[in-house]
């Protein structure tokens, strides 16, 4: 190997590796109280995650407004809506995007739950789903149930866009079926 070649191996090992070297903190542990926060949603509100006590909450990163995945996996939180609703449960999206953006997200992909703008970046930090992409931060695609005690029941590290929402679904049937 040429140093040329071992130069190029090198920075492209560098620049792939980047986001696992300058990735996000630990995720909260499963029974640890879910970090609280207040964020600006999509439709002018304020969601505070305390005042949600009571019922369950889905708590969603991912990384960006009008991306491929991103889209996916919104629309079929969305399309899974009722059997959320059927399980006393609210879906939250959360993304360092804007309000703005979240609006014209919601509006053009017909989205009927609130997507939250963590634009400080604070929250993501704060759940250990915020990713250092070289130049900018991102979330992390993440996510996390929250039981009505506030605590976190169940932690998605591994998250396929397509079957997420029905994942997520069976998880919740499971931690309803089997509290503890």
């Amino acid at each position: 190997m040429n140093s040329y070649t071992g130069i190029l191996t090198f920075v492209t090992m560098f620049l792939f590796a980047w986001p696992v070297l300058a990735g996000a903190a630990e995720m909260p542990a499963v029974g640890s109280v879910a970090p609280d926060f207040t964020l600006p949603a999509n439709d002018g509100s304020k969601v505070q995650l305390s005042a949600l006590r009571g019922t369950w909450v889905v708590l969603y990163f991912y990384p960006k407004d009008n991306t491929p995945g991103c889209t996916l996996e919104a629309h079929n939180f969305a399309k899974d809506q009722s059997e959320f609703s059927k399980r006393k449960a609210i879906v939250l999206g959360v993304s360092v995007d804007s309000v703005n953006s979240h609006k014209e997200f919601c509006a053009q992909e017909g989205l009927t739950f609130k997507l939250l703008a963590d634009t400080e970046k604070k929250v993501a930090a704060a759940y250990g789903s915020l990713n250092n992409l070289v130049v900018t931060k991102l979330a992390a695609r993440h996510t996390f149930i929250i039981d009505p005690q506030g605590k976190i029941a169940r932690t998605f590290a591994d998250v396929k866009p397509a079957t997420h929402s029905r994942e997520v679904l069976a998880a919740l049937d499971a931690l309803v079926a089997s509290p503890k």
